[in-house]
């Protein structure tokens, strides 16, 4: 019996999507692309310990935004977020200097005031700003980080950030001096 030619076009068709692979789930492409990206973390990091971090972050980061991978390249798409993952712990360290325990002897301690009134003061003002200014606050005065850093954190415009942290340190400002104690002289 012979087949139509419309039908054995269409049933050659059938074929070959049946013998061709299935598209790998999201997990898949990031299990299959793990010794590749454990490869790059330990180039970039040149370190065991800080090439595996870095991959977890890396993996970790792609789960968690996986909404974002609009289908098209997955490697180049995790290649790049390890990179910024990477510089931006290298822009972070260059922040923050560390000093081997060795040389701890000869670090100054902070020139912060010791006196528990005004550390009372300070805390007591910290907790008077709004939650979203004092985030800011914290964020970028504690913690050291960049303006853009902080907007992406908080998923806002980083004019919102400069805003929101011009705003927290004048309430700071205006907060600690009404509630400045005037001090007394020591008589000569």
């Amino acid at each position: 019996m012979s087949q139509n030619p419309d039908q054995s076009g269409s049933s050659s068709a059938a074929a070959r999507e049946a013998q061709a692979p299935a598209p790998l789930s999201f997990e898949a492409q990031i299990l299959a692309l793990l010794p590749q990206l454990r490869r790059y973390s330990r180039s970039l990091t040149r370190s065991d310990a800080e090439s595996e971090d870095l991959l977890q972050d890396c993996v970790e980061k792609a789960l968690i935004n996986r909404a974002q991978w609009r289908g098209a390249n997955f490697k180049s798409w995790a290649y790049r977020i390890m990179t910024h993952l990477h510089l931006n712990a290298r822009r972070s360290a260059a922040r923050r200097p560390v000093v081997g325990i060795e040389d701890a002897e000869t670090v100054a301690a902070s020139s912060g005031s010791d006196d528990p009134l005004e550390r009372n003061r300070l805390i007591q003002a910290l907790e008077t700003l709004p939650k979203e200014a004092r985030t800011v606050l914290m964020l970028v005065v504690v913690e050291g980080y960049a303006y853009q850093e902080v907007a992406d954190m908080l998923e806002i415009p980083i004019g919102t950030v400069m805003s929101r942290l011009s705003r927290a340190r004048q309430n700071l400002r205006e907060k600690m001096r009404e509630e400045n104690v005037i001090q007394l002289r020591r008589p000569k």
